[in-house]
């Protein structure tokens, strides 16, 4: 007997069956990869994709940077701001002035 996917998990299906592969290469090789991506405007696996002749994902990106903060790390940053660890969305403000600011100062 057969399970019944539901619909909207259809389109993840392809995403399941597909397999990660990592590389293990030079420093100065990866650099390069990353650095060709970015100036492509392209994530470094659709760029690896594109040197190797394989199709990409050519939709539109949202550009954005993440980082993972733990709760030890909004407590630093909270102390930092001068706000309490709960302000996430107020810690996540200033964490983006500065790095603009970061960038602005480093022209």
């Amino acid at each position: 007997m057969s399970r019944k996917i539901p619909e909207k998990w259809s389109s993840s299906i392809k995403a399941v069956k597909a397999v990660q592969v990592a590389f293990d290469i030079d420093e100065k090789i990866q650099f390069e990869i990353r650095k060709q991506a970015l100036e492509a405007g392209l994530s470094p696996s659709d760029q690896i994709r594109s040197i190797l002749g394989l199709p990409t994902n050519r939709r539109p990106k949202r550009p954005r940077l993440t980082v993972s903060l733990s709760l030890q790390d909004y407590e630093i940053l909270a102390a930092k701001y001068q706000l309490v660890a709960e302000q996430q969305l107020e810690i996540k403000r200033k964490l983006m002035d500065d790095l603009v600011q970061h960038v602005i100062d480093d022209e």
